[in-house]
């Protein structure tokens, strides 16, 4: 079981974690929880213990930590953790992607209810994997749907204008939930990340040529086979948002080119929302080669620039006086230009080159 001593792995320390007796004796199912990791060191310990933490019974969950060959001290300290606690796992993810270690861990599962948590993530208080088997219970869903907050403990200031760029309407995709409050059914698509496992039965494993938007693409054969969603507030957990506006890029591109894969395999994904950053660019970087072979698109192409920075300006501004935060006025417009720039680059590098071209995950 999950150990009830305090302990401490490099330098990290660990809360006693209480004993099976100040859990319900009820039957309650069994949830596996899958951690994908790669590179995680600064937080795996931390979301591992809050994990161990949980006010549920202990022989009634496991943790599979999948790691995807980490170079930095991911692995040992999951492993160092794993050596004190039975419920707890670390297996290889040769593959290193995050869809093949999501179906690694669901071959592994013993669990009815098998719940993705990132090796980054901040989970909401102990009573997350009560919660999220009451969602289930009361809903009477397949699958259940989360909030996914980038406001963490300890951020930086780039890391708050990211958190906050991320959740407004300038910041991320417009058809996705995933910022939302309100409990209720909801299309699997965007927000999917709790499964009963009987539903891997009915549409598949995650497809491993995705190495983004894999759950989006899971989360969408979901949807068309009529499979219900049920999006809860209590199963929020926060993710910890990128730490340097190159680290943003690359995570930006990895989700623009996951979403022209994911609509080169299922076309009626098509959204004109989910392509504007896409357009954004192309416009940006071809206009001046129009306009020179006519003059009067100069007029176009510097009005449509204004408007951008406007609405850029504009909505950072508002964001900076209702969290009152000036510093993220000078910040905001930086992140959203980003988070533009990225995705609209990985959507056109994979309209161009298809999967040939591999950007590192970052």
């Amino acid at each position: 079981m999950l150990g009830s001593c305090t302990q401490s792995v490099q330098g990290v320390e660990f809360e006693p974690i209480p004993p099976d007796s100040r859990a319900e004796r009820l039957e309650v199912p069994f949830i596996t929880v899958v951690v994908p990791v790669r590179n995680e060191a600064p937080f795996i310990a931390r979301t591992i213990q809050q994990l161990a933490g949980q006010d549920y019974r202990t022989d009634r969950f496991e943790v599979l930590v999948i790691d995807g060959g980490s170079t930095d001290a991911t692995r040992s300290i999951a492993e160092s953790l794993a050596s004190r606690h039975s419920n707890l796992r670390v297996l290889e993810n040769p593959r290193r992607l995050s869809s093949a270690a999501r179906n690694i861990g669901i071959r592994e599962a013993r669990g009815e209810l098998i719940v993705v948590v990132d090796g980054h993530c901040e989970l909401e208080g102990r009573r997350y994997l009560r919660d999220l088997a009451d969602a289930f219970a009361r809903s009477g869903a397949d699958c259940i749907g989360r909030p996914q907050p980038l406001d963490v403990t300890g951020a930086t200031p780039l890391q708050r204008a990211i958190a906050a760029a991320r959740s407004s309407w300038l910041g991320h995709h417009p058809d996705s939930f995933i910022y939302s409050t309100e409990e209720q059914f909801v299309p699997a698509q965007s927000v999917a990340v709790a499964y009963r496992r009987e539903v891997f039965d009915r549409v598949g494993a995650f497809d491993e040529r995705f190495d983004a938007c894999e759950d989006v693409e899971l989360n969408h054969r979901l949807d068309r086979a009529g499979v219900r969603c049920f999006f809860t507030p209590t199963a929020q957990v926060r993710y910890f948002p990128r730490s340097s506006l190159l680290g943003l890029f690359r995570q930006m591109s990895r989700y623009g080119r996951g979403r022209v894969r994911l609509l080169r395999k299922h076309p009626e994904t098509f959204s004109p929302g989910g392509l504007i950053p896409a357009a954004w660019l192309m416009g940006l970087s071809v206009g001046p080669l129009l306009a020179m072979t006519w003059p009067p698109l100069w007029w176009i192409y510097g009005g449509t620039i204004a408007v951008y920075l406007l609405a850029v300006l504009a909505t950072s501004a508002v964001i900076a006086a209702q969290r009152r935060e000036p510093r993220l006025l000078g910040w905001l417009p930086l992140v959203f230009s980003t988070v533009h720039a990225g995705a609209g680059w990985g959507a056109l590098a994979e309209f161009v080159a298809g999967c040939r071209l591999i950007v590192p995950p970052g």
